[in-house]
C-alpha cells in the first residue's frame, strides 16, 4: 500500500524513498556481461566497487535496483554460429555473477521469482539477448536459450537479421518476413518476451501486429523529442496501451540529445577522413581455456591504448561532446508517459553500454536523480513507482502466463 502523507509535508525525498521501497527499479538493459568480457570475463571485485565500468554492487544498492535484465550482446556482424558460441559465454557470466555474490543476487525467471527475490533482499537477475542473430534463424536454438532462462531477445541489433529489419540498416523484408513472424510466435508460445528496441518501425508494427502477449522496448527513447532512428516514434507508443507494452526510457545521450546525435555523426565523419573505424571499441577476445582472465584483460587494454590515434584525439579535445541535461532525459519520461500512458513506461539505462552518459546519471546508483526530478514536476509515489517497476512486472507476469509451453528452469541452474 502506497504510504500516505499530509498533501503540504509530502517532500520530492518522501516521494522518491516510498516509491523505491514499493517498487525497487526494475531496469530492462544492463551490458555488465560484455563489459566483463572486456575484463576477461572475470566477475571479481564487484563487492568492492569497480570505477571503470558503471556497475557495481555497492552502486547498485544506491540506485535502489531490485531487479535487472542483463543484457547478453554480441555484435550483429559476427557469423550466427559464431554468435551463438559468444552469447553462450555470455549467458554463463550472468550465472557466475550470481554463484560469486548469492547474497546480492538472486537469478529470476518469473514475476514470482522477481517479486522473492526482492522480498529477501536480493536483486533479480533476468538474462536478455540483444539481437536475434544470437539465435541464428534456429527455433531450437531459440528454445534452447529459454531453457537456459532467457526470458527477453532483442529482434534485433545494428544489423538486419535475415527475418527482420533493424533501425539502423537498410530495409530488407519490410519489418518481420514469414520466418520473422513464426519467430515471434514460438517466443510466446515459450515465453520469451518480444523486445522492439533496435528494430525499425516497421518492425515495431509487424511485431504488434503479431504478438499475443506485452512487448518491451528495454531501452529506447522519444521519436518525436530526438528524431534517432533508435526512438520510438508516437504511432508505436499509442499502440502500447491496447498491447499492454512498456517503453523503458533509456539515457544514452545520443537518444536524449539532437545536440549529441549530430555530434556523433560529426565525429563519425571525422573518423571516416581520418581512416579509422566506424566505431572506438572494438569487440574482445575471451579468455581460452586455462587462460587467466587477468592476464586477457591486460592484453586488451593495452591492445585498446595502442590502437589510439592521436588525430582523432585531438579533434575530440577540440569538439568537445555536448552536455545532456537530467531535464532532458526527465523530458522524455514525461512525452512517453504523455503518449503511452503511465502504465506503460518504465527505464532501461543501457549502463556500461555506452562509454559516457548524462552527468547527472553516470552511473547505475544515480536513479534517484531522475526520480526526484520526476517528484519535482509532481509525480507521486504511485507513479514513480509504476515507472521504476511495477509495469516491467507486469508485463512479465502477462508472459509467465501466457506462455502454454513455459521453457524457464523450475529451479536455478548450477
Amino acid at each position: 500500500m502506497e504510504q500516505s502523507f499530509p498533501a503540504d509535508s509530502v517532500t520530492s525525498a518522501d516521494s522518491v524513498a516510498s516509491a523505491l521501497r514499493m517498487a525497487p527499479v526494475f531496469d530492462g538493459h544492463n551490458d555488465l556481461p560484455s563489459a566483463l568480457r572486456g575484463a576477461g570475463y572475470s566477475v571479481e571485485g564487484l563487492d568492492n566497487g569497480r570505477p571503470e565500468l558503471h556497475t557495481d554492487i555497492p552502486r547498485l544498492r544506491a540506485g535502489g535496483v531490485g531487479a535487472q535484465f542483463w543484457s547478453c550482446f554480441v555484435p550483429s556482424t559476427l557469423p550466427e554460429p559464431e554468435a551463438v558460441a559468444a552469447t553462450l559465454e555470455q549467458v554463463d557470466l550472468v550465472y557466475r555473477l550470481a554463484a560469486r555474490y548469492p547474497d546480492t543476487f538472486a537469478i529470476a525467471y518469473t514475476a514470482a521469482d522477481v517479486t522473492r527475490a526482492i522480498a529477501a533482499g536480493r536483486i533479480a537477475s533476468l538474462v536478455s539477448l540483444e539481437g536475434g542473430h544470437s539465435i541464428a534463424t534456429s527455433l531450437g536454438v531459440l528454445r534452447a536459450f529459454a531453457r537456459l532462462g532467457v526470458r527477453l531477445i532483442t529482434l534485433t541489433h545494428n544489423d538486419n537479421t535475415s527475418w527482420a529489419d533493424s533501425a539502423t540498416d537498410e530495409p530488407q523484408v519490410g519489418g518481420l518476413n514469414e520466418t520473422g513472424r513464426a519467430v515471434v510466435t514460438e517466443m510466446n508460445r515459450i515465453g520469451v518476451l518480444v523486445d522492439l528496441s533496435h528494430v525499425a518501425a516497421t518492425t515495431m508494427h509487424a511485431a504488434l501486429d503479431t504478438v499475443t502477449v506485452p512487448v518491451l522496448f528495454s531501452h529506447s527513447s522519444c521519436r518525436a523529442i530526438d528524431p534517432h532512428v533508435r526512438n520510438v516514434p508516437d504511432d508505436v507508443l499509442t499502440r502500447l496501451a491496447d498491447n499492454g507494452g512498456v517503453v523503458q526510457i533509456t539515457f544514452v545521450p545520443a537518444f536524449i540529445s539532437t545536440a549529441v546525435a549530430d555530434w556523433q555523426r560529426e565525429a563519425g565523419a571525422e573518423r571516416q577522413r581520418l581512416g579509422l573505424p566506424d566505431d572506438e571499441w572494438t569487440w574482445p577476445r575471451a579468455p581460452l581455456p586455462g587462460e587467466s582472465a587477468e592476464a586477457v584483460a591486460t592484453e586488451i587494454a593495452k591492445s585498446a591504448q595502442d590502437a589510439a590515434d592521436q588525430g582523432y584525439a585531438r579533434w575530440l579535445a577540440e569538439h568537445p561532446r555536448p552536455e545532456v541535461s537530467l531535464a532532458e532525459v526527465a523530458d522524455h519520461v514525461e512525452h512517453a508517459r504523455e503518449v503511452a500512458g503511465l502504465n506503460h513506461i518504465g527505464i532501461g539505462g543501457d549502463y556500461d553500454g555506452v562509454d559516457l552518459q548524462p552527468a547527472e546519471l553516470l552511473d547505475v546508483s544515480r536513479y534517484p536523480r531522475l526520480l526526484t526530478e520526476l517528484a519535482d514536476r509532481g509525480w507521486s509515489a504511485g507513479d514513480l513507482a509504476a515507472l521504476t517497476g511495477r509495469n516491467v512486472l507486469r508485463v512479465l507476469a502477462a508472459a509467465d502466463e501466457a506462455a502454454t509451453e513455459p521453457l524457464w528452469p523450475t529451479a536455478p541452474l548450477r
